[in-house]
């Protein structure tokens, strides 16, 4: 079975938005989370610009960015 470049980086993607479900830390979570939103960005470029797909990370992402960087959580 042979995967193209765009497949592998949606597959990865999904691995990882899988493992940020299983961190018990939210920071953990979020850092993970970030890792995915990111690759699905890229995978929505890959896939001739799908536009549902990207906007939806960027938000996911920029949420994440927000608790991480400028929302403390205890």
């Amino acid at each position: 079975m042979e995967f193209s470049t765009t497949e592998l980086v949606g597959h990865a993607a999904s691995v990882f938005l899988v493992i940020s479900f299983a961190m018990k830390g939210i920071r953990n979570l979020r850092i993970i989370n970030s890792v995915s939103c990111t690759l699905f960005i890229v995978y929505g470029f890959m896939l001739a610009t799908a536009w549902p797909i990207i906007i939806a990370n960027v938000f996911v992402l920029g949420a994440n960015f927000w608790h991480l960087f400028f929302k403390r959580e205890t």
